[in-house]
């Protein structure tokens, strides 16, 4: 394991392996290094890329100095590109792809970098976020009710409800609670992205570098319709449909799609 130290001097933690050009792969919400995709999409790229995976801030062993903003976020992902040598390719799924917007929008130095299924509900083809989830969310890790914050996103995404109380007597559900405090973190991220319009048009006008939107073929309508929402708002980007994939998309199938975007 690494440490970087962050603008305001949180110490954030990466794994790296591989070898060639520098890619850093950032989190959706609820995961980290040890738990979540991260680790097998790396392991799959590793011969093409030094490949970096880092807890966000709050997670895993990295620290989480308050009070939370987006952009002490991506000042993570700049120190983490300085580590790395100065530039890198980013790739970023579900909030994490949110974050990687924001992040090359702001200016961080970056080659190319690659979103899958930013979460955004940009038109009536579902019910946009209650404006109340994010405070219930936040009052419930206030209260250490850590379980109840984390079936009140899983509500939220659509996971069936029998599929959550099965979680909730299984190991893996320890370490969901165990990161369930930086739900409002992703909140804040795509909270703007969550209320059935489309994002304004200059929303991401900074985000200058060649990128790559992805989209899962069996994913619900909402979400391919605001990935392509997406990739017509990034100045320089293009869209990609994963037929058969949806948002728990597979290493073994993303991981080409990279290797050929990024290595152009």
């Amino acid at each position: 394991m690494g440490q970087v130290t962050s603008n305001d001097g949180t110490k954030i933690a990466y794994s790296k392996i591989g070898s060639g050009p520098a890619l850093i792969i950032v989190d959706g919400a609820l995961c980290s290094r040890s738990f979540g995709p991260a680790g097998k999409l790396a392991e799959a790229l590793a011969p093409h890329f030094t490949v970096y995976t880092y807890d966000r801030r709050g997670r895993g062993e990295s620290g989480n100095t308050a009070p939370y903003d987006v952009a002490r976020e991506v000042e993570d992902i700049a120190a983490l590109i300085e580590e790395a040598g100065g530039r890198a390719h980013l790739f970023g799924m579900s909030s994490g792809g949110t974050l990687v917007a924001e992040a090359v929008h702001r200016g961080v130095p970056v080659n190319r970098f690659a979103i899958y299924e930013s979460p955004m509900v940009v038109d009536g083809t579902r019910e946009p976020m209650s404006a109340d989830l994010p405070a219930e969310v936040s009052r419930a890790v206030a209260e250490d009710r850590r379980g109840d914050a984390v079936k009140l996103f899983m509500d939220y995404v659509g996971t069936p409800k029998v599929v959550t109380a099965l979680m909730r007597i299984m190991p893996p559900w320890k370490k969901l609670k165990a990161v369930a405090h930086t739900l409002p973190h992703d909140f804040a991220l795509v909270g703007e992205f969550q209320r059935g319009v489309q994002p304004p048009a200059d929303r991401w006008a900074g985000a200058k570098a060649p990128g790559l939107v992805i989209a899962g073929g069996k994913s619900p309508e909402y979400m391919r319709n605001a990935q392509a929402s997406l990739a017509r708002a990034l100045p320089d980007a293009e869209l990609k449909v994963l037929d058969g994939q949806t948002h728990m998309v597979k290493a073994q199938v993303t991981a080409p799609v990279l290797v050929d975007f990024l290595d152009r």
